[in-house]
């Protein structure tokens, strides 16, 4: 008589370590694999933006301004349209921009503007996927139902020394009147004439984190990781904008080295407002739709405690890029190419990137 043959207790334990120990292996590359791809999305993204202003430039003779304040007739206390929805026919979405109204502004009610709140909500609650990266990893938007921004426009820096130096700068900046308007030098739309540092040299989009919403300040700290790259933290040292010089460059290293030295159970002053609409835009909130060469990539985003603006990113905070890829940012230049810039990038050529005529001389290794 056959005796019936099969798997002992421990050949069968021995097949199961085995699977295990394979799934191990083989779970890591493929979420390497996920995120290789997301990135190459990410990198795209880029590309389709820079070359949708680069047609928005042949078009126009300049680069979009950060805001198109003061063009709308409401302009709800200065809020206006950004940067995004100037380029939407470059975007093949020329059916939302000719359903944006551009007499209505994108806030309200205001002094002396005729609409109700909301307004523009058939485009303003449209997310579009070209603005927002897929390596972000949130499904939530900050202040739904308006859709979110995860690029962000090169708005200069750091303000001590370089303020509004950036490519997507407002058309006024100044001193906010309280009323709407904003008393100060005409600085944008930029021309790409203007970049005399080289189109190469100098960036003009970044990604950003976008905000959380309904995440309270007390529930998030300056070791929170992740959260922390998405809120808005209070920097305890001033970094008000002084001459050009030796004076400037030291007021700036002293205001990066203020943010660093956040301690890890600070809590930020908002957690929401990065990205927060993509078609609306504000001279003096970074947070909204540009980024500042000021703090290095990843670093926390800080604002002047003086601010009025603080919890928007003021005029005068770091506001710096970052994201969810390892070590660094994907940044699109002015000449529509998109490269990595390391989070270990030398603080000085990180400032000369943002500038647009600042005849700083960068090598390709100091980034």
């Amino acid at each position: 008589m056959r005796s019936k043959r099969g798997f002992t207790l421990i050949e069968l334990l021995v097949v199961i370590a085995i699977i295990a120990v394979l799934i191990a292996l083989l779970l890591p590359a493929v979420q390497a694999a996920r995120e290789a791809a997301r990135r190459s999305q990410c990198v795209n993204n880029l590309k389709q933006l820079g070359l949708a202003v680069h047609n928005y430039e042949s078009a126009n003779g300049c680069f979009p301004a950060s805001t198109t304040f003061p063009t709308s007739q409401c302009q709800g206390w200065g809020w206006s349209f950004g940067w995004a929805t100037s380029i939407l026919p470059q975007m093949e979405q020329q059916a939302m921009f000719n359903a944006l109204n551009f007499m209505n502004g994108t806030s309200g009610p205001a002094p002396g503007c005729p609409t109700t709140w909301p307004s523009n909500t058939t485009v303003g609650y449209s997310q579009i996927a070209t603005l927002l990266c897929p390596s972000d990893g949130s499904d939530k938007r900050p202040s739904s139902p308006w859709a979110a921004l995860g690029y962000m426009g090169n708005y200069g820096g750091p303000a001590p020394i370089y303020r509004f130096s950036g490519t997507m700068v407002p058309f006024y900046t100044g001193v906010n009147n309280g009323d709407g308007t904003f008393t100060g030098k005409n600085l944008g739309p930029v021309k790409m004439s203007s970049i005399t540092d080289g189109s190469s040299n100098t960036t003009l989009f970044s990604e950003r984190l976008i905000g959380m919403p309904g995440v309270a300040v007390t529930a998030v700290t300056a070791a929170s990781g992740q959260d922390a790259k998405r809120s808005v933290f209070q920097n305890a040292v001033t970094g008000q904008p002084v001459d050009q010089g030796a004076a400037g460059v030291a007021t700036a290293l002293a205001y990066v080295a203020g943010c660093k030295a956040l301690p890890g159970t600070k809590n930020p002053i908002a957690t929401n407002t990065n990205g927060q609409v993509w078609i609306r835009g504000y001279p003096s909130h970074m947070a909204i739709g540009v980024f500042a060469h000021y703090g290095t990539p990843n670093t926390l985003s800080c604002a002047d405690p003086a601010d009025t603006n603080a919890s928007f990113g003021g005029y005068y905070g770091t506001s710096p890029p970052n994201s969810n890829h390892s070590g660094g940012v994907n940044m699109g230049m002015s000449d529509g190419s998109v490269k990595f810039i390391k989070d270990s990038v030398n603080q000085q050529a990180w400032w000369g990137l943002g500038t647009r005529a600042g005849a700083e001389v960068i090598s390709a290794d100091a980034y």
